[in-house]
């Protein structure tokens, strides 16, 4: 399962509505694709369809939809949001990760 903090829930239906998406039909598609200085970097966008292979999540009324060699590396994470002067913007608090990059946008296990 995936989890969604409160502050990542109110930025993330606040970021859908001004993209046109609805956060009771749609969804945030969360991924891991090659790339990224520590080898695997997260991705992160919204969808409105399934793909066959997706799992799905809803944690904090937003909806989460996740492939399946993705859900492997992300398994028991928790999403994120950071604001403020030095604020990252999302960040994902990854169990599985045994190393992370500085910005936090990559990982390797």
């Amino acid at each position: 399962m995936i989890k969604v903090s409160e502050t990542a829930k109110k930025r993330i239906a606040f970021l859908m509505e001004d993209d046109g998406f609805d956060t009771a039909t749609d969804y945030v598609r969360v991924g891991v694709k090659s790339g990224g200085c520590s080898g695997l970097s997260y991705d992160l966008k919204f969808d409105k369809a399934l793909g066959e292979d997706d799992k799905v999540f809803e944690d904090n009324d937003i909806k989460i939809a996740v492939d399946k060699k993705s859900f492997l590396y992300l398994v028991g994470t928790t999403l994120e949001y950071s604001g403020g002067l030095n604020g990252k913007g999302f960040v994902f608090n990854n169990p599985n990760a045994q190393r992370t990059c500085g910005c936090g946008e990559s990982f390797s296990l």
